[in-house]
């Protein structure tokens, strides 16, 4: 199975930078608090500086999300959704430690990181523009048909994981108790991205194997290097 970003996706968008990390053995009883409390208030520290739309990673985004025609404060990135509301609730709510673990990462870098079941993924995961008949489910069950051009994550199966790029993942590929093998994403368009990215793919990779019984495959990911085999 590999992940990648299309051509069109890199020519559109130079300064994408983005890191790729598959890992197995992941069970839903791992005890992340701690992680979780560290990343936090690296987050909280940035926030009582700025609010999240200042931050250039957020700014970032913003500009993609005009570029890609969508109103950025309409459509937001999920990092600066993730801090937007741990800003509001001084908290996130706990889904499943995997997933609990990459939003307080997220939260720290203010960069978005998906995270995907590869069960429910057929073929591959493409970054590329849609046709417009790809389907996407909804977390409350509902298909949905991406717009054609619109950024999404597409398998194999023509099914949409992610739509409107870093904004909404689908329900279908979502982390749950049973998840066994995950893909995880992450993306940034700013100025020092490359160097950030870096530094996030050996700090989720660190905490990847001290939770989990699995070290974890991670790969820098480039227009010149573009695939991710796992």
């Amino acid at each position: 199975m590999q992940f990648r970003h299309a051509d069109a996706i890199w020519q559109a968008f130079p300064e994408l930078r983005a890191g790729a990390f598959h890992v197995d053995a992941i069970h839903p009883d791992a005890a992340v608090e701690t992680a979780i409390a560290h990343f936090s208030a690296i987050a909280e520290a940035r926030l009582a500086a700025a609010q999240e739309s200042e931050f250039p990673e957020i700014q970032a985004w913003r500009r993609g999300f005009s570029r890609m025609g969508l109103k950025p404060t309409q459509y937001r990135s999920a990092s600066e959704a993730l801090l937007r509301r741990f800003r509001q609730d001084h908290g996130l709510p706990r889904l499943h430690p995997l997933v609990d673990l990459c939003n307080a990462i997220s939260l720290a870098f203010a960069i978005p990181i998906a995270i995907f079941d590869t069960e429910k993924i057929i073929g591959g995961l493409e970054v590329r523009q849609a046709k417009g008949q790809e389907t996407y489910l909804t977390f409350g069950g509902e298909i949905e048909h991406p717009d054609p051009d619109e950024v999404i994550f597409a398998d194999g199966a023509e099914r949409a994981h992610a739509r409107r790029w870093t904004n909404r993942q689908s329900g279908l590929s979502a982390v749950r108790p049973t998840t066994r093998s995950a893909l995880i994403v992450a993306e940034a368009l700013h100025v020092s991205a490359g160097e950030d990215i870096g530094r996030l793919i050996e700090t989720l990779a660190d905490a990847l194997g001290a939770h989990w019984p699995a070290t974890p495959k991670t790969a820098m990911l480039s227009f010149g290097s573009p695939r991710f085999e796992f």
